[in-house]
């Protein structure tokens, strides 16, 4: 468990840096840290299928901000001007919902059961009433495809969107010279 803490930590320390740095292309590679420390955090809690997603999805989306930035310019030159009254009030507004999605989250993992116990549960149902609900010959195609069927739509709308957007950035007809 120290593990998911030292990585959220790491995590908070990239977004920072994210957020702080001049160089957008060391933006990118820290927000890019960010999502494969999520993606290793879902190895960790045994969530193969959504560490395999995020991690195409970060894969994705850092060779278009790269190639994005490598085509624009390196530098942002936002930060560290002197902020603005709506920028101030956008501020206020995030900290606020930060701190209201911080109390929600707490309230929720304190509802969690102890850890690892829920997916032993579940893993014994799928089991024990996989073949006969299902009907399947398969108990793991059972389990994809009848028990976990939106999880895997959500997955596969995720890839296919991705795969999407970065043929429409990539392709070449259509584009102004």
């Amino acid at each position: 468990m120290i593990e998911l803490y030292l990585f959220l930590a790491f995590m908070l320390v990239a977004a920072i840096i994210a957020t702080e740095i001049k160089d957008l292309l060391a933006a990118v590679i820290s927000l890019g840290a960010v999502g494969f420390s999520v993606a290793i955090m879902f190895i960790f809690v045994q969530a193969p299928d959504l560490a395999i997603v995020q991690i195409v999805v970060e894969v994705l989306t850092v060779v278009v901000f790269v190639a994005v930035i490598l085509r624009t310019t390196h530098v942002d030159k936002t930060v560290g001007k002197k902020l603005t009254g709506s920028q101030v009030f956008s501020i206020v507004l995030y900290a606020v919902f930060a701190i209201l999605f911080l109390i929600v989250m707490i309230r929720s993992l304190q509802q969690l059961p102890e850890f690892g116990s829920p997916i032993m549960k579940v893993a014994s149902d799928y089991i024990k009433f996989g073949l006969n609900r299902a009907g399947g010959a398969n108990i793991v195609a059972d389990v994809i495809l009848d028990f976990r069927a939106l999880d895997t739509l959500g997955e596969a709308t995720v890839l296919f969107t991705s795969v999407i957007g970065v043929v429409a950035l990539m392709r070449k007809a259509g584009r102004k010279k």
